[in-house]
């Protein structure tokens, strides 16, 4: 899982490495409240890399331009990409700037220490300037200063940069991330150093672990532009908004309840699935299959296999009905009603009806499974997602 630029320093912050005075902005008209002082950078908050050579990045030097920079911004795809979100950070002016990273090798199993003297937008063209360090045992400051020497680094830098990857070193192990990145990391004339931009990637076999890291995503606010916005509002139903969690696998998990929606995720990822997204529609206390309960859950459905990616949809949904038939029959009419120009993935559903083999009939036609359990359930999902 991908973190955003603004949720990778969120991180930073935790771990003390040095970030700019920030601000994120939901929406363009956001800026005339702006709290940093002018001139600002503006940055599009999209994973993709290339920000600032597709026009994601600004620099601004009043209100109006900023507002003007920011409409442009949110109206611009990046890789396909829109953003939800821009950041407002204060503008640094940098004597040299670093590439830094703590990654996982896969071959040898060790975190590797990364780091370069060219930092900034072109590191890709200069790979081959990329030094490494294996940590092969028990980490120390040691590690760090033998990066510092094999990146050449001015000896006076050592102590402020070193100390920067330890930082790093902490967060990586401590959140079982797969990437800690820092490009650039900022050198002031006067010595001082700013992580500038940053990179997180978690790893989705542990997220189970970090609920933390789960909520940077889920406050994550809904699309800036209008047209995304509408497409939200049109899935879902009020007057309690779910929130769909994006990751990047191909299964959707879909349920009813906080605590079943995480022993959900956490059971697909321990079976070496890959998790899309899930999504809590609550209704946990509903006592009867109601009109909107039934409404709700198929407009969850939709919601969760709006992605490309999601090959599979598991529905876990259990709840104080004596029996969950009418919620069956319901599903089965909305997927029957989609039309033929809109394929489905196959669809995993564990709920509590009356008979199996009967409910099983009315998905006749359709890429529907009902099981009994939830083992049976991740096993088949992660069975047909492969």
């Amino acid at each position: 899982m991908d973190l955003l630029e603004y949720q990778a320093k969120t991180l930073f912050r935790q771990m003390a490495i040095p970030v700019l005075p920030s601000q994120r902005i939901d929406r363009a008209h956001d800026l005339k409240g702006l709290n940093i002082p002018y001139p600002v950078v503006l940055k599009s908050q999209v994973r993709s890399g290339g920000r600032g050579k597709a026009g994601g990045i600004k620099f601004v030097e009043n209100t109006i331009d900023a507002v003007a920079a920011a409409q442009t911004i949110f109206n611009l795809p990046i890789r396909d990409e829109y953003p939800q979100v821009l950041l407002a950070e204060a503008k640094y002016d940098a004597d040299q700037e670093l590439y830094l990273a703590v990654i996982l090798d896969p071959v040898i199993r060790r975190p590797l220490l990364l780091g370069s003297l060219q930092g900034g937008v072109n590191v890709e063209a200069t790979l081959s300037h990329i030094k490494q360090v294996v940590v092969d045992q028990e980490f120390s400051p040691f590690y760090a200063r033998r990066l510092m020497v094999k990146m050449g680094l001015q000896d006076h830098h050592h102590l402020a940069v070193s100390n920067i990857v330890e930082k790093m070193y902490r967060l990586f192990v401590d959140k079982d991330l797969d990437l800690v990145e820092i490009n650039p990391l900022g050198i002031s004339p006067t010595g001082e150093v700013m992580a500038l931009d940053g990179k997180v990637v978690a790893n989705n076999g542990a997220l189970g672990r970090h609920a933390d890291l789960v909520m940077l995503v889920r406050n994550q606010p809904e699309p800036s532009r209008e047209d995304h916005l509408e497409t939200v509002r049109e899935a879902v139903l009020p007057p309690d908004r779910p929130d769909l969690v994006e990751l990047d696998g191909n299964i959707a998990i879909l349920c009813n309840g906080a605590a079943l929606t995480m022993t959900t995720l956490d059971q697909v990822i321990a079976a070496q699935g890959k998790p899309a997204n899930f999504l809590n529609l609550g209704g946990e206390d509903d006592f009867e299959a109601s009109e909107s309960l039934r409404d709700r859950l198929c407009r969850g459905l939709e919601l969760v296999m709006r992605s490309n990616r999601v090959k599979v949809v598991l529905v876990n949904w259990l709840g104080h009905q004596t029996a969950a038939d009418p919620l069956a029959e319901a599903i089965a009419a909305h997927l029957k009603g989609r039309g033929q120009n809109r394929p489905l993935p196959q669809i995993v559903l564990r709920l509590n009806v009356t008979d199996l083999k009967t409910t099983q009939g009315l998905f006749e036609d359709l890429p529907v499974t009902l099981v009994e359990t939830l083992d049976d359930a991740v096993t088949e999902a992660v069975a047909s997602a492969r």
